[in-house]
């Protein structure tokens, strides 16, 4: 299978949707569930994740997404402790003798697919190395239809999906919570920071004359206040960030007035 590589654009992409999450209403007490299980676990994913040089919650949601949470599965794919991974990727890990224990494995696995390797965890990043641990089918394949490893559980995400390596259905649905779902529940409970990480570096919107599907929100939101009639285009312009200016004192970054 082809590889998608990262990029500003699809860090992007990732950012907004993962701003955008609305749960799905009836999940939403197995989503807090879910969290308070992988909370539980935390310090076994801190172990693991230190040797690593990676994020814990990165270990927490693979492991959630490949076995349930359950610590006598290969955080590979969830085959049984008790050999080596027989499903892909088989065989691992390659050293040792088992039964392997849960660290020997989740060890392995990262390995694997050199994410050990990775020195900039920001949210678009993470995001990204989360659906590539599960494979870029989606994005390649079926770009109708949001990875459910990241989006389950979630408006973003309605049907289709891998029933087997290989196999699709465009009306199967995943009974699984999406990774990006279950991030964005530890972050409003305080656990993570991820969007707060990535509000540090930058703002949010820029001032272009390209449109953006977000800016429309912002634009809509400007016009709620008295004085300001803009038209919705979704282009973060001059008049949008002359409204930005009137507003919040300051105008749209990129915008040579402000400079």
């Amino acid at each position: 299978m082809g590889k998608i590589s990262f990029s500003e654009n699809l860090a992007k992409e990732y950012e907004r949707l993962y701003r955008s999450i609305v749960y799905e209403e009836s999940r939403f007490s197995e989503i807090d569930a879910l969290t308070d299980t992988l909370l539980e676990h935390r310090e076994r994913y801190e172990n693991v994740a230190e040797t690593l040089g990676i994020p814990w919650y990165f270990v927490g949601v693979i492991h959630n997404m490949e076995s349930s949470m359950r610590f006598d599965r290969h955080l590979h794919n969830g085959d049984p402790l008790n050999d080596r991974t027989i499903h892909v990727p088989a065989g691992r890990p390659k050293t040792g003798n088992p039964p392997f224990s849960w660290e020997e494995s989740a060890i392995d696995a990262p390995k694997l697919r050199r994410i050990e390797r990775v020195r900039e965890w920001s949210l678009g990043r993470t995001l990204y190395e989360i659906e590539g641990y599960n494979g870029w089918g989606y994005r390649l394949y079926h770009k109708h239809v949001l990875s459910p490893y990241l989006w389950s559980w979630s408006g973003h995400y309605c049907c289709g999906k891998y029933i087997y390596d290989g196999t699709w259905s465009d009306t199967a649905k995943s009974k699984q919570c999406g990774a990006a779902v279950l991030l964005r529940r530890l972050e409003e409970r305080g656990k993570i920071s991820l969007l707060s990480a990535t509000d540090e570096k930058e703002p949010y919107f820029f001032y272009s004359d390209s449109s953006e599907e977000e800016v429309e929100r912002l634009q809509r939101f400007l016009n709620t206040f008295a004085g300001i009639a803009l038209r919705i285009d979704a282009i973060p312009g001059p008049k949008t960030s002359t409204a930005v200016k009137k507003l919040f004192g300051h105008y749209l970054k990129g915008d040579s007035r402000g400079e």
